[in-house]
């Protein structure tokens, strides 16, 4: 009788019903079937177990922070002050794109957001300077996905409620793997340049930089204002989030781009998300508490055991088993499947749960940037009216190129580990 589950589970997704009720539907199908319906009555502590975390009140203030900033006038500040550091380069829009991913990563911490933002601004300009429509969405797309990875990122936060694990040193971990994956984009952009003659601005078209970077400060200053204080301990993750809403406000005030519609729009938009968030966090609580009593992690582990898979063979299978998730599920949902389930097995291997945080992270995010759902991918598309499949296939060198930064974080585990552990956060 249980495997009428999956084929009930995939009816009701087919016929359009929401994730989570899908997701919760399933569970309670999958007690009933597995003889476990009397368990059923705990559920709703579970359920309130797994929401009622302080870690997760972060996630939808740092929403509304990057929603009031992203709709407060502070794309352009940004995107101007990019102009004067790269501009000038060969394939100066290309780089412009990236660094103007990096500045966003440090504002919204949401690829979807930095994609959407990017598209209508910078996808238009790029088309006017000579660059292919699939070219200009794909690095748009490839670039966004910077945004979880460097703090504030709202799935470090979900993961650290997740596994129990500082979010502090979490959003440390991210800032130099974001940083190198940056500069693998760069490359990739550079070698693009020189092949297709992709053009530079003119000294005329760049902004003066320090004009601009007076102008760009109040954007800035936000994520120094989240890093340094929860660093310095002046607060937690949690209170950083609050002051950066208030950050972002004031940011917003001094570019005068942010109106009562948009601001009910953002506080909307953090509703919503927020949310289907945490309603797919309860959906999964019923799926982990039947797995608990069926001790799915045990028996993960044995088999892994009588497998003989060591610790690099396991990562790799375990990145493997992330990367296909990451292409067909949302990142809260595949983190709250998969992370319960395969994280303890590492662990017991001798991972550090901050790196494999970071791999989980990364390796999921990439799933935005790769069909066949691509969340960045259907947003670029849909804005800039290209099509998808050609943008999916114009995406896959930097998609590449991203996958070697992954390979490369999970052979050198000091990317990650370096910032949190010089500043005491996690052991030596």
């Amino acid at each position: 009788m249980i495997g009428f589950v999956p084929v009930a589970a995939l009816v009701l997704l087919a016929s359009g019903l929401a994730l989570a009720y899908v997701i919760g539907a399933s569970a309670v199908l999958a007690f009933v079937a597995a003889d476990k319906a009397r368990y059923l009555a705990i559920l709703p502590q579970q359920i309130f177990s797994k929401i009622d975390v302080f870690a997760l009140m972060a996630m939808p203030l740092f929403i509304l922070a990057g929603e009031v900033m992203n709709r407060g006038g502070v794309t352009r500040a940004l995107i101007d002050l990019s102009m004067a550091l790269v501009g000038r380069l060969r394939g100066g829009l290309g780089h412009v794109n990236i660094m103007t991913s990096v500045f966003f990563a440090g504002i919204s911490g949401s690829a979807v957001a930095d994609a959407a933002a990017l598209s209508n601004t910078l996808v238009p300009a790029m088309r006017e300077r000579g660059y292919s429509d699939t070219y200009a969405g794909a690095i748009t797309a490839a670039s966004s996905i910077i945004g979880p990875i460097v703090p504030p990122s709202i799935i470090l936060i979900f993961y650290g409620a997740l596994m129990g694990t500082s979010v502090t040193a979490l959003f440390l971990a991210g800032i130099v793997p974001g940083l190198v994956l940056a500069l693998a984009l760069f490359i990739v952009n550079a070698v693009y340049a020189w092949r297709a003659g992709h053009p530079k601005l003119a000294r005329g078209e760049t902004p003066p930089l320090v004009p601009t970077l007076l102008r760009s400060a109040p954007a800035l200053v936000l994520p120094v204002v989240i890093v340094g204080g929860i660093v310095l301990g002046w607060m937690t993750p949690t209170e950083a989030a609050a002051v950066a809403v208030f950050a972002a406000l004031a940011a917003s005030a001094f570019y005068n781009g942010l109106t009562r519609a948009a601001l009910l729009a953002g506080l909307k938009r953090t509703a919503t998300l927020s949310g289907s968030i945490f309603m797919i966090i309860a959906a999964i609580a019923a799926l982990g508490h039947l797995g608990a009593l069926e001790r799915l992690p045990e028996t993960i582990a044995a088999t892994v055991t009588e497998l003989g898979l060591g610790p690099v063979a396991f990562m790799i299978v375990l990145n493997v088993i992330l990367l296909v998730a990451g292409m067909v599920l949302d990142i809260p949902v595949a983190l709250a499947l998969l992370v319960p389930l395969l994280a303890p097995v590492a662990l017991a291997q001798g991972a550090d749960p901050v790196h494999l945080g970071i791999i989980v992270c990364f390796n999921l995010s990439l799933g935005l940037a790769t069909p066949p759902v691509g969340g960045c991918l259907l947003v670029v598309s849909a804005v800039t009216r290209t099509n998808y499949w050609r943008l999916a296939a114009a995406v896959i060198p930097f998609v590449l190129a991203e996958i070697a930064v992954l390979a490369l974080l999970v052979a050198v585990p000091e990317i990650s580990l370096a910032l949190p552990r010089a500043l005491g956060l996690i052991g030596g």
